[in-house]
Parts: structure tokens; C-alpha cells; sequence
């Protein structure tokens, strides 16, 4: 086999596992769909729900009780969420991914009880606020 070849394969090898970690539940994460977030929401007022979209993606539509939280912006606003390790702490963005990461963070600061929005606002049926 030429090794171009062997190249091509490794580099292939290596697109599809970041692909599948990229989609593949993170430990200590719930993972929600649409209608379970509802649920989780309407469920639990005391929950912290934090939109990590950019400022402006907030500002065309969000979730009613969501705090923006850019992921961008999470370490250095790290203190806003720290303090409500006994309440759930849910988050969303667009798609589900930038949730995703958010939650790794929350979870290196000690956060244990994190939920996302599988699909991200954009899988979200319910009222959304301007």
C-alpha cells in the first residue's frame, strides 16, 4: 500500500471518531430532547437556564427565563453560574454542540447537575421570547 494511501485512511480514521465524540453524550451531561427540556423547565423553577449563544443570536430569539452566556465569554462569567451547584443548571445554543462544551466547563468547575437541548433552539418548539 502506498503511503499516501495509509495517509488518506488515518486521516479518514480520524474525521469519523471526532465525528461520533462530537455526537456522542459527554459524561455527566443529560442529554434532552425538546420535549423532555420542556418538561425539565416546567418542572423545576429553580432551574438556572443559560442560553451560551453570542450576544446577538440571543437578541433574535431565546428561550423565556434564559440568561445569556456567550461560551465565548463562560470562563471569565464563571462566578454568575458557580454558585447554584445545588440547583440544575440546563443550557442551549444553536445546534447542541456549543451546549455541549459549555457543560465540560461548568463540569471542571465543579457542577454536577447539567442538562442540554439536543438539536439546540433550533429542535425547540415551544415560546421563544425577543
Amino acid at each position: 500500500m502506498e503511503l499516501s494511501t495509509i495517509l488518506g485512511l488515518l486521516l479518514i480514521v480520524v474525521i469519523v471518531m471526532l465525528v461520533i465524540r462530537g455526537f456522542s453524550s459527554s459524561k455527566g451531561l443529560s442529554n434532552y430532547n425538546a420535549e423532555q427540556f420542556g418538561e425539565r423547565l416546567a418542572g423545576n423553577a429553580k432551574a438556572m437556564l443559560i442560553d451560551v449563544r453570542e450576544v446577538a443570536e440571543f437578541r433574535s430569539g431565546h428561550l423565556p427565563r434564559a440568561i445569556n452566556i456567550p461560551l465565548s465569554q463562560l470562563q471569565n462569567r464563571i462566578g454568575e453560574v458557580a454558585n447554584v451547584k445545588d440547583r440544575e443548571v440546563l443550557l442551549y445554543c444553536r445546534s447542541g454542540m456549543r451546549s455541549k462544551r459549555a457543560a465540560a466547563i461548568l463540569r471542571g468547575h465543579g457542577l454536577e447537575r447539567l442538562g442540554h437541548l439536543q438539536g439546540g433552539i433550533m429542535s425547540w418548539r415551544g415560546k421563544i421570547t425577543n
